[in-house]
């Protein structure tokens, strides 16, 4: 993000920069013929990349309350969109229910919730029928059911997190979550109701995580000592991964 370059990394840790985002890249997801989309946070649209070059899928910047951040893109090249809904450089800092977003694949937008607090990372289960979000300032993980035209009804919550900042998210063949907790140097792993049954301790800040490599058994997580400006300056974010037990499922 704060070096403005989407990049590519394998198993064996060569990085491939594969485009530059100056307006500060966030949440990526594929169409279902494989171009990427990317969230450009500070002029608030999602980008996509056509042969190399970026294009505009869509504008959201009458949408949304602030800059947007993370996104997940379901098989039919939906996506759904979070914004932080406040500068998080205010003071006092006051966190208030914004919008989710979704955009469909054509590229139109709209407003599909407006009560989430920080929606961050987001997961669709396997039959697309169930939506999980972060809400990073919320404390929580909140579901959603998805209705045909990608609309969501029955809003329920997932698991509660006291004292957790959930980030970036991801989901596993048995239906629990990965969430990586912002402000707790860790990654868990936590089942609908809210039962904690596994954590992976970073010793720093941890901000997403991916269940990926050949049988999606590798989860990946992305650390840094700072977030933001600082992390910029201390050039210390690094992709680390371990090996877990239940593979991933669903999107992303």
């Amino acid at each position: 993000m704060g070096a403005a370059r989407v990049m590519a990394v394998d198993l064996d840790g060569r990085a491939e920069e594969m485009v530059t985002v100056p307006n500060r890249p966030s949440g990526l997801g594929w169409l279902p013929d494989g171009r990427l989309l990317i969230v450009s946070m500070a002029d608030r649209r999602v980008l996509r990349l056509d042969a190399g070059r970026l294009e505009v899928h869509a504008d959201l910047s009458g949408l949304v309350s602030f800059d947007c951040n993370d996104m997940v893109v379901d098989g039919r090249g939906r996506a759904y969109v979070g914004n932080a809904g406040f500068d998080m450089r205010e003071r006092p800092v006051r966190p208030r229910p914004t919008q989710l977003v979704l955009v469909t694949p054509e590229g139109e937008a709209r407003a599909v919730d407006d009560q989430l607090v920080f929606p961050n990372g987001a997961v669709i289960e396997a039959d697309g029928r169930t939506l999980v979000v972060a809400e990073t300032f919320g404390q929580r993980l909140t579901a959603f059911t998805i209705v045909e035209d990608g609309s969501l009804t029955d809003r329920r919550t997932f698991a509660d997190l006291p004292g957790h900042a959930p980030d970036g998210v991801c989901l596993d063949a048995e239906g629990a979550v990965w969430f990586a907790d912002a402000t707790g140097q860790a990654c868990f792993r936590v089942r609908e109701g809210g039962e904690v049954v596994d954590r992976v301790d970073t010793g720093r800040g941890c901000f997403a995580c991916a269940l990926g490599g050949e049988n999606r058994r590798t989860l990946f997580l992305l650390t840094a000592d700072a977030y933001s400006g600082a992390a910029i300056r201390s050039r210390t974010g690094a992709v680390e991964m371990v090996d877990v037990e239940v593979p991933g499922a669903g999107w992303p």
